[in-house]
């Protein structure tokens, strides 16, 4: 079983973090105000499958230019 480390703030958990309250946060949205809200959690969708296929996150750029440091160093 994985299981990811969980001692401090790293950049792929951050993002993995970010997506998470995106994706719920629309949802909840969608139920309570407006189905329109769908498009947001499509995107996150779209921006997961993006870095799966091509390795780049929008999000993980922004979270490293604002100081963010990654788990794993090339």
């Amino acid at each position: 079983m994985y299981i990811a480390k969980t001692d401090s703030w790293y950049l792929e958990r951050l993002t993995w973090l970010i997506a998470g309250i995106f994706a719920l946060a629309s949802a909840i949205l969608a139920a309570i105000h407006s189905p329109y809200w769908l498009i947001l959690t499509g995107l996150v969708g779209v921006n997961l499958i993006i870095f799966a296929l091509t390795g780049f996150c929008l999000m993980a750029n922004i979270l490293y230019k604002l100081g963010a440091k990654p788990r794993l160093q090339k």
